[in-house]
């Protein structure tokens, strides 16, 4: 149930287990050594956890998600950045919400289409 509603108001937020406890908040980035997470439950007041979920809801709103929220919103994103945490990826489960992973930004290609010219031989 409340899983749901999360999925439903906050689509930007994400739940991780790592070490045996879970962990609520925005993926910042996760390759294949490191997962990084604004973690929602170390924010000290009430005030910064509604400024956290704005945040999210402009970077889900206005991004096309594949940009990490620290890049997007790089400026308003500093009054939160020490509720940041750093985990090793081989011990992380996404239980649910979306993932960032910057290798997937370079690993696109643009198709390019090799035209040749040739000359008309001469008769």
């Amino acid at each position: 149930m409340l899983k749901k509603q999360i999925e439903e108001n906050y689509p930007f937020i994400s739940v991780i287990t790592y070490g045996g406890k879970e962990y609520v908040g925005i993926v910042v980035n996760q390759d294949q050594h490191i997962t990084t997470i604004l973690d929602y439950t170390k924010l000290k007041t009430l005030e910064e956890k509604k400024y956290l979920l704005s945040l999210g809801e402009t970077w889900w709103m206005e991004s096309n998600r594949m940009i990490p929220i620290t890049i997007f919103l790089r400026q308003d994103v500093e009054p939160v950045m020490y509720c940041m945490k750093n985990m090793n990826s081989k011990d992380v489960q996404i239980t649910f919400g979306p993932t960032v992973n910057l290798h997937n930004l370079s690993t696109k290609r643009v198709k390019r289409k090799n035209v040749q010219l040739l000359r008309k031989p001469k008769i």
